[in-house]
């Protein structure tokens, strides 16, 4: 919750007005009223309410008459009467709405009422931030002096009066405790004309203070409880609930407020179930009560010989035995009408949806481009070289007499053009297959001389593989002389030199 000034960012945060406790808007702060009547107009001959309601810090709120009739409206900071001096407050609610708060609060309209001075003027305001900007170290330092004395006292909260002539010092105790010393340091330590010392409790320090409960929202002493009763553990009884102090009790350290708050609804839902001292009389035996579900209307009872036995009988059908046992008639057994609440209900499964599969899906994956796992395998390809495999129109003879090809396993780049001058039989080889031309002219297709000759299209070729697992060289193959840069390696002849040589002659 926040004031029109808190819309005003700064780097993208609300400004605020810095002023903890209090807003100017009455947009965020403890036991706030709606004025569901402001916008209604009084008839011609009727005459405006002239007391208003100012809020002071926190909780502190009071009603003062507007003698002068000035033109006030929520929100406004006005120069009001104290005892002594003068203090400075917001007015809360005007018009016809402060005659129920009057009725509500016990107060009288009588001429007892404190009445409004003026509309604070800036020089007003600057001295009542002053003060309020003194009230966090002064009550530190009265901590220390009090632990100093030997009180036994807590100091929850200060509060300056708007001239920084008074201060009220708001503590908790168990006892009655003697500070007559206490605000004579008090007095010295803070150069304040006068000191008023409030004792409250513990509820009403955890107001004025306020939180967030267990429920995640406000307390409801901050935001508009006001009539603290007294609550006891027969509530939690009342309830089922356990009782674990833990659990049941509020920031204050007594019990929560709000079991008090249902109290009424679960006391009329246990008028339809039976009294836990009654037992149901079976022929297997008598079966006292357990627990009890108010919301599904089951009632747990067990045998005196199997305590640990528990068995869920509808509310129906215990109020049915009930009436038996009246009666002087017994069932058989209670087992019958067992409810087992153990089974569970198969639930569909969540549905995934788009942006919902995965909670890492933006984690980028690690790139261990050295792992073993990833190292890409090496594949074998079947290289068929120009010269190995001549063209049929060109080189027919040539293809003829080539019964063995040699199928390399591919160590280089594949962008690199394969090197014309080079043989064949000049390459080393790791892994070999061979490739048997069997020499039937007669079954041999016929080729057509416009296409490129494709390998695996010939019918009389058979490619065989070696089924070796390891690396395997020729042995009567003699290996290659290493290449030198000086020496060039020999030329091969071609048939189509020939011819062209012949042709020009």
């Amino acid at each position: 919750m926040g004031c029109n000034g808190c819309t005003q960012q700064v780097n993208g945060l609300p400004e605020g007005c810095h002023d903890n406790g209090t807003c100017n808007s009455d947009g965020g702060n403890k036991l706030t009223v709606y004025n569901w009547l402001s916008d209604m107009k009084l008839p011609t001959d009727q005459e405006a309410f002239d007391v208003v309601e100012v809020r002071f810090k926190n909780s502190r709120k009071g009603f003062y008459r507007n003698k002068t009739n000035l033109k006030l409206n929520h929100g406004d900071a006005v120069a009001v009467e104290a005892s002594t001096g003068h203090d400075i407050g917001v007015v809360s609610i005007v018009g016809e709405l402060v005659k129920l708060q009057l009725k509500e609060k016990g107060v009288e309209n009588d001429n007892e009422l404190f009445e409004v001075y003026r509309k604070a003027t800036q020089k007003d305001l600057d001295i009542w931030k002053e003060a309020r900007a003194r009230e966090w170290d002064t009550m530190m330092t009265s901590r220390k002096i009090a632990g100093e004395l030997g009180l036994k006292m807590k100091i929850s909260d200060i509060e300056y009066q708007g001239d920084n002539s008074k201060a009220i010092f708001y503590y908790t105790a168990e006892d009655r405790v003697d500070f007559r010393v206490l605000i004579k340091e008090l007095a010295s330590s803070f150069s304040i004309r006068r000191v008023e010392m409030k004792q409250i409790g513990l509820r009403q320090e955890a107001a004025r203070i306020g939180g967030i409960g267990s429920c995640g929202r406000e307390l409801c002493c901050t935001t508009w409880l006001t009539d603290f009763r007294s609550v006891t553990t027969t509530a939690a009884r009342y309830q089922q609930l356990s009782l674990n102090p833990q659990k049941l009790a509020g920031q204050c350290g007594k019990l929560k407020c709000c079991l008090n708050f249902e109290l009424d609804s679960y006391l009329d839902a246990l008028k339809d179930f039976p009294d836990t001292d009654v037992l149901l009389k079976t022929d297997k035996g008598d079966a006292f009560f357990q627990k009890m579900d108010i919301f599904k209307g089951l009632v747990w009872y067990s045998y005196k010989d199997e305590p640990l036995n528990w068995l869920a009988i509808p509310l129906d059908i215990v109020k049915k035995v009930i009436d038996l046992n009246k009666k002087g008639e017994k069932i058989h057994a209670i087992d019958e009408y067992h409810v087992d609440n153990s089974k569970k209900v198969k639930q569909e499964d969540f549905h995934k949806v788009v942006g919902q599969d995965d909670l890492n899906r933006f984690d980028k994956k690690p790139n261990n481009k050295n792992s073993r796992n990833n190292k890409p395998r090496k594949r074998i390809r079947k290289v068929v070289d120009k010269i190995s495999a001549p063209d049929v129109n060109k080189n027919d003879d040539v293809n003829k007499n080539v019964n063995e090809k040699v199928l390399v396993n591919k160590n280089v780049n594949p962008k690199q053009k394969p090197n014309p001058n080079k043989k064949p039989n000049q390459k080393p080889t790791r892994k070999k297959q061979v490739v048997k031309q069997t020499d039937n002219k007669e079954n041999k297709p016929k080729v057509d001389n416009n296409q490129p000759k494709k390998l695996g299209t010939n019918p009389d070729v058979k490619v065989v593989k070696k089924p070796s697992n390891k690396l395997r060289f020729n042995k009567n193959k003699k290996p290659r002389p290493p290449h030198k840069a000086g020496n060039k390696p020999p030329e091969k002849k071609n048939n189509s030199t020939k011819n062209n040589s012949n042709d020009a002659t």
